[in-house]
């Protein structure tokens, strides 16, 4: 099931004549200056972009706003019938929270709040944004926040209901951004950008939406692949018995107690003439739904399990976006797919793996499958040749233990998490480097292996780490790479909030374009 689409175009129209059925401007909360209208101190302040709007209401727009119940807090949105002062029918103020000192709001602000806010207008059809862009070398990051956070506030995923939902819940199906040239190559670009990366999440969103039992590993590979083809990728899809003969013992293992079989998935995108030589591997964790096998998770909550395909879903959505921005480095995406099952056929604690790089695994919680199969797709990885490796996955819960439902947790070589974290802070999808200490290292020890998969005497002590210590293992010696946990991230269970909505949120996709695009330009 696709979620309703939402196109994304630019106007330099007076945003008080613009024939929208909502026009959006930004609210600064209570400032001691005056405001775009020239109201008093203390009172609250119209950001940038609304004085024509301020100027159809005599000045008393803020007024009126206030007496709504506006703060201007961020994510805020108020809603006031226009009663013909402008075109629009309906002026929605969007909250910025304060304005900061002789800058325009970041633009993480200008990205939740532009979700915000036509999330909150589901029901028109139609809706400008005139949001506070700054005139300066900024510009273009205000602005590509501004169309992603419109076209990701917008998503919704069908789903399955069978009854046709109330016309008022649609969502917006055009929005216009109003900026002060619209045919200027740099603010157009900008827009095509934002329609490819926001495309990719949103698909992220959708296949991690999707029902479990209508996306096992061969169907979501088959989805993969078809969209891939389209947009003029290599695919390679190894079924199991391209597995067994390959020796991914990882994958199979997991993937043994399911009646529906395993799948690794390579995307390879080429820029044409070479590029820049450097080669960037993307590794994503396929999981699609994950009860712990034989180590059986509580009830309580295993059906947001659907979502343990995450950072596969954001690797082949990521994929689709470097075909269409076409950078100059070669990029492989490896989506190594399985179904944690219980069964007769299940592994075992107790069982020892051969891996696809030979390493000897001995199996202590078969709930720890996501490391089994990426470790086979790793080292697929470096063995295709890598200069950087970015490995995501909803790895590990001691991640949301350590840092919460909106950070990730990156792992391995020290300047490559540097740059995951910087890509991060630039997006709008934060990340903090954690260590990889020898003691957890040591306590992996098998008595009949090379390794184990967990720190038996640590038990849950250090879990997001016993994770990236243990992919480290498949990692070939000459590959920077940097693991990227997301069992916070990926998945959204609360309201929605900004451009963010109930379920998949796609992280991190635009973490990875931001990533490979600096990879491109930079090495």
């Amino acid at each position: 099931m696709t979620s309703p689409s939402t196109t994304l175009s630019l106007v330099d129209t007076d945003p008080a004549e613009l024939a929208v059925d909502a026009i959006v401007i930004g609210l600064h909360s209570q400032t001691g200056e005056q405001d775009a209208a020239g109201g008093p101190a203390g009172a609250l302040l119209l950001a940038s972009g609304a004085e024509s709007i301020a100027a159809a209401f005599d000045g008393k727009l803020t007024e009126t706003l206030a007496l709504l119940g506006a703060t201007g807090a961020p994510g805020e949105v108020i809603k006031l019938a226009t009663l013909g002062t402008v075109t629009a029918p309906v002026v929605a103020a969007v909250g910025l929270g304060p304005e900061p000192t002789g800058a325009a709001p970041a633009p993480e602000t200008l990205r939740r709040a532009a979700g915000s806010a036509v999330r909150a207008l589901a029901g028109a059809r139609r809706v400008a944004l005139s949001l506070p862009l700054p005139d300066d070398a900024d510009a273009a990051d205000a602005l590509r926040a501004v169309a992603e956070g419109a076209l990701l506030g917008g998503y919704r995923f069908v789903g399955y209901k069978t009854r046709p939902q109330p016309a008022r819940r649609e969502p917006v199906a055009e929005v216009l951004v109003a900026v002060p040239e619209a045919g200027d190559a740099t603010a157009r670009a900008e827009i095509e950008r934002a329609h490819a990366v926001a495309g990719a999440v949103r698909l992220t969103r959708d296949w991690v939406n999707t029902a479990p039992n209508l996306q096992r590993p061969p169907v979501f590979a088959d989805a993969v692949a078809e969209a891939a083809r389209a947009a003029g990728l290599a695919v390679e899809v190894l079924d199991e018995a391209a597995l067994a003969a390959g020796g991914y013992g990882g994958i199979l293992a997991v993937g043994q107690g399911s009646e529906a079989p395993p799948r690794l998935v390579k995307l390879t995108y080429t820029p044409e003439g070479g590029g820049s030589g450097k080669r960037v591997a993307l590794v994503g964790k396929g999981i699609t739904f994950d009860t712990g096998g034989i180590s059986i998770k509580p009830a309580q909550g295993m059906w947001e399990m659907k979502s343990d395909m995450g950072g596969a879903a954001a690797v082949g959505a990521t994929m689709l976006a470097i075909a269409a921005l076409k950078p100059s480095v070669t990029v492989t995406g490896y989506l190594p797919m399985a179904e944690n099952m219980p069964s007769g056929t299940s592994y075992r604690p107790g069982d020892v793996i051969t891996m696809y790089n030979g390493k000897k695994v001995e199996v202590l919680n078969t709930d720890a499958e996501g490391r089994m199969i990426l470790g086979d797709a790793i080292a697929r990885a470096c063995e295709d040749g890598a200069d950087y490796l970015f490995e995501t996955s909803t790895l590990t819960g001691g991640q949301v233990i350590s840092l919460g439902k909106r950070i990730s947790g990156v792992m391995g070589t020290p300047e490559l998490c540097e740059r995951v974290r910087t890509a991060g802070d630039a997006v709008g999808e934060p990340a903090w480097p954690m260590p990889l200490p020898d003691e957890v290292r040591k306590g992996m020890d098998s008595d009949v292996a090379d390794i184990s998969q967990v720190n038996a005497g640590m038990d849950r002590a250090g879990h997001m780490l016993q994770g990236g210590v243990f992919l480290r293992e498949f990692v070939a010696d000459d590959v920077a790479w940097a693991h990227i946990d997301i069992a916070g991230p990926s998945y959204h269970s609360g309201e929605a909030t900004g451009y963010w909505t109930k379920g998949g949120t796609g992280v991190p996709v635009r973490t990875l374009v931001h990533l490979v695009e600096d990879v491109a330009a930079n090495g």
